[in-house]
């Protein structure tokens, strides 16, 4: 999941991607980094720390990290471990100087590349598959950072965002499957900015240029008026991942043209179609839940309601790295109206099920709360498969659909009924026009 963000040519380039990071903490908030550089620095300066990007940085950050060119991180951990030192980026010196990498995704040949890295006498800090990039780069024996990112690129499989910055140039390289969001924008107060989505171009003043393509890389430098970009493979098959319109991406971001918002409500219309419950209003699971619970409420006329009220001081319940810590966020963090659901039969629209621990919980609150009916919409199809680019479900035995039916995921969570959306009405509600990863509820896992 993750957040990366790269700004090149800005004067204030660390404060920008402190900006930017914020902007997109709901992709993590284990850790939050940043490196700087560029100008005529000659070095590359790093912060970084576990927690959210408020406690990582402060204004005396800023007099640490100068010039104009900066990479930030926020981590969510798919891989590695929850220490500072499984924090990004990850800042090297090497042969050719110095360099600082951020990484989105996962890369699913990891252990292969990490273990012959290890045998040819590669000494490893941290438990990152990020790690791996900067001993390919190290070891490699071309004499130019150009080649030796394009060369390591190609021992690599999986879904991976990288930014890598030098001392004075910035390397952005997107995977040739594109599962994982990357966007360019154009900075008004001069220089681009390059992340994960499109929702933190506002709050730094950019204007979204375009996505970057799949298998492509753009490099920024001084020398060349123009971003050079370079394509670096020909078999390109873009599967960009559905999950980030059903949870990861926030709703005021553009993905691949499409605003994640209005795909959102034609989930939710499309649960609508197929249902014929009748209830007293529909409540969303704040806050991934509400876009799709307005388009039902919408598309069948019942009446639309926030019943359970947020604590927005607690972060998201499914990127925390246990279970248990799952479960006590979810108290925290939601608290039904019991004043609005008592002896009410209501709606309750959600994201997604995966692990059913949460919805439980949910459910169980609401009954307590008085609610006299309790119908469980799923804005997603069943998740019946692990994910291994990127989504933190790891084994199926996680996973409540890959071993229980319908009717027992019901029973289990407490709902009155439960009922979700197909896979063919999901790609009815993004759209067509892409083969969209669907890897979580088809099993298609097209990376090695």
């Amino acid at each position: 999941m993750c957040a990366i963000v790269g700004i090149y040519g800005n004067s204030d380039a660390a404060k920008l991607t402190s900006m930017a990071l914020f902007a997109m903490q709901h992709r993590g908030h284990e850790a939050s980094g940043i490196s700087s550089g560029g100008d005529d620095c000659k070095k590359i300066w790093t912060i970084k720390n576990r927690g959210f990007v408020r406690d990582v940085f402060n204004e005396k950050s800023f007099e640490t990290l100068k010039g104009n060119i900066a990479i930030g991180h926020n981590r969510y951990s798919t891989a590695g471990k929850d220490s500072v030192a499984d924090t990004q980026p990850i800042h090297a010196k090497y042969k050719l100087g110095e360099i600082s990498i951020v990484h989105n995704g996962n890369l699913t040949n990891k252990d292969y590349v990490r273990n012959r890295l290890i045998e040819e006498g590669s000494i490893f800090q941290t438990s990152m598959d990020t790690e791996n990039m900067i001993h390919l780069i190290a070891k490699s024996s071309e004499n130019k950072l150009k080649d030796r990112i394009i060369k390591s690129t190609k021992k690599l499989k999986g879904a991976y965002n990288f930014i890598i910055q030098s001392r004075s140039k910035l390397f952005v390289v997107r995977d040739k499957y594109g599962v994982r969001p990357l966007s360019l924008g154009q900075l008004k107060t001069g220089g681009y900015i390059v992340a994960s989505e499109t929702c933190c171009f506002d709050i730094v003043d950019a204007t979204f240029v375009r996505d970057i393509n799949p298998g492509e890389m753009l490099i920024f430098s001084s020398k060349n008026n123009d971003i050079e970009t370079i394509q670096l493979f020909e078999d390109i098959d873009y599967r960009p991942c559905a999950f980030e319109y059903i949870y990861f991406a926030r709703p005021d971001s553009m993905i691949d043209g499409k605003s994640v918002y209005n795909t959102r409500k034609a989930m939710g219309r499309l649960l609508a179609k197929k249902d014929d419950i009748k209830a007293d209003m529909v409540i969303p699971v704040p806050d991934s839940g509400v876009p799709a619970a307005l388009g039902y409420a919408i598309q069948s006329g019942i009446p639309f309601e926030l019943g359970i009220i947020r604590n927005h001081y607690i972060g998201r319940t499914f990127i925390e790295p246990t279970q248990n810590m799952r479960n006590i966020k979810v108290k925290m963090k939601l608290s039904p109206m019991k004043s609005l659901i008592q002896g009410k039969s209501i709606i309750v629209v959600d994201d997604s099920l995966v692990r059913g621990t949460t919805s439980k919980t949910i459910i169980k609150m609401l009954r307590n709360a008085g609610a006299s009916q309790i119908h469980f919409r799923v804005a997603s199809p069943m998740i019946k498969y692990p994910c291994f680019y990127g989504i933190d479900t790891p084994t199926k035995e996680e996973l409540i659909h890959a071993t229980k039916t319908p009717e027992e995921v019901c029973s289990y969570i407490g709902a009155d009924s439960l009922s979700y959306l197909s896979i063919d009405e999901l790609k009815d509600a993004i759209g067509r026009d892409r083969n969209y990863s669907l890897v979580s509820f088809d099993g298609d896992y097209f990376i090695d």
